[in-house]
């Protein structure tokens, strides 16, 4: 497939990451700041964070802010927390591209800040270029390479040497390199999702800290192949395949005069894979309307087929299978009106109503969703009661989308509730949520670093 001018698709990249971010763009990047802190924390509190410290016994300490340590040099803080977003399946995801922009780019952004004393504005400019970055390339890869990769971490090398170029102040040529060393780094393979293990996080982990390891091997004049995303033997290539000409010359005209596309990006409400959160909410509004569980002789779920193919769990055995189970989402919301933190916990997965719902439940793909997919995640939840009653719940943008939003309140109480489930005091949790709200105008970012080394252990 050709390109659509005479320079590489790197250059093409940097002219789009050119435009200026504003007022609005600064604001949304604390918001998805925010969201990242809580979801972080938390995962600190898992089994990972105990993996997290033994791998940590054996790098240099450093002065770098690590969630949960008392601190890293940049590359491995980066690669700490870029592992820490994911865990409980809160994080923030844009839709069509179908990547997690802030599991890699804000670790990277964090530690390469505070290494170069950033200013405020300059962190969330990063952000925001590395978010367009990720969403991008996802985009530009399009369904057949996220069928095989896990996409968030191929493109947020990318997303994350993009992030740290741009606080390196590295000029066009530099740049190019730091993406093509990126490229030289993407890995990340769905194996990891059909196996138990934390290879998952780890490979978001890599990609924060291999995206900041490219943007400085860059800055030291280290160089790479510049056709590194459309050459013969490119990273689209040998990933699937990039978009048929058409489709990439629409995306890519269109790239430099559409606003940032942080704002695209979609706030999880619910502790659970993004593709089991349409039969959640259809789920929730039928509870809203008064649906006992104990009438119902038979469900129905229409989604998909992308859907299926992730979360289809008739019977979850671990907390995570519970996060990807399309069944146990419609079930455990169907009884209690809510699916938080509880909802995947061991004695959850086992309580009698919400098997037995499981085990009533029939899964198939529909037409008028997967026609939407993936501009639109849907889904259409049919219950037949015992008395002969059917009762349909239809979801086509599902809470946290563009088109049905989170209120910006509704995101920092979101981050507030992980941070004290997290093991936080109130007053501490909402000083980090105003510690971040005000960076847009803010004079330095030297207060949230006191403040986050004060919010962990000594050396």
């Amino acid at each position: 497939m050709g390109h659509p001018s005479p320079t590489p698709w790197s250059a093409w990249l940097l002219e789009a990451l050119s435009k200026p971010v504003g007022e609005l763009d600064r604001h949304r990047a604390a918001l998805h700041l925010i969201d990242w802190m809580g979801c972080a924390h938390l995962g600190q509190t898992t089994e990972l964070g105990a993996v997290l410290q033994r791998w940590a016994n054996k790098q240099a300490h450093g002065p770098i802010w690590v969630c949960g340590h008392s601190g890293l040099m940049a590359a491995e803080a980066a690669r700490w927390n870029g592992s820490l977003g994911s865990c409980h399946e809160l994080d923030d995801v844009h839709r069509e591209a179908v990547v997690h922009p802030g599991d890699t780019v804000v670790p990277a952004v964090l530690a390469m800040a505070q290494r170069e004393n950033a200013s405020p504005q300059a962190l969330l400019d990063a952000l925001v270029v590395g978010y367009e970055t990720g969403i991008l390339l996802g985009l530009l890869s399009g369904p057949s390479h996220y069928a095989q990769w896990y996409s968030t971490a191929t493109t947020g090398v990318f997303a994350s040497a993009m992030a740290c170029a741009r606080l390196l102040g590295l000029d066009a040529t530099q740049a190019q390199h730091a993406l093509a060393l990126a490229g030289m780094q993407s890995a990340g393979v769905w194996q990891c999702r059909l196996e138990p293990g934390l290879a998952k996080q780890m490979a978001t982990g890599h990609s924060a800290q291999a995206g900041l390891v490219a943007a400085d091997m860059a800055a030291a004049d280290m160089t790479g192949p510049l056709s590194i995303l459309e050459g013969p033997l490119g990273w689209l290539k040998a990933t699937g395949g990039p978009l048929d000409t058409q489709g990439a010359q629409s995306l890519l005209q269109g790239a430099h005069k559409a606003p940032w596309r942080l704002h695209e990006v979609s706030f999880k409400p619910w502790p659970a894979c993004r593709h089991v959160h349409p039969a959640i909410e259809c789920a929730l509004k039928l509870h809203a309307q008064g649906l006992s569980p104990e009438r119902i002789a038979h469900l129905h779920l229409e989604t998909y087929a992308v859907a299926l193919s992730f979360a289809d769990q008739p019977s979850p055995q671990t907390p995570l299978q519970g996060k990807f189970s399309l069944q146990h989402g419609v079930a455990w919301s169907l009884c209690h009106g809510s699916f938080g933190l509880p909802a995947t916990t061991p004695e959850a997965l086992t309580e009698p109503t919400c098997a037995r719902l499981r085990e009533r439940m029939l899964l198939s793909s529909g037409a008028a969703q997967d026609q939407a997919y993936p501009q639109r995640f849907g889904a259409k939840l049919h219950a037949l009661l015992t008395d002969g009653q059917t009762w349909v719940s239809e979801v086509s943008s599902v809470l946290g989308d563009p088109e049905n939003p989170l209120r910006p309140e509704q995101v920092t109480d979101k981050a507030r509730t992980l941070l004290l489930a997290s093991g936080w005091q109130t007053e501490t949790a909402q000083a980090l949520v105003d510690h971040i709200l005000a960076m847009p105008q803010s004079g330095s970012v030297g207060d949230l670093w006191a403040f986050l080394q004060m919010r962990v252990p000594a050396a």
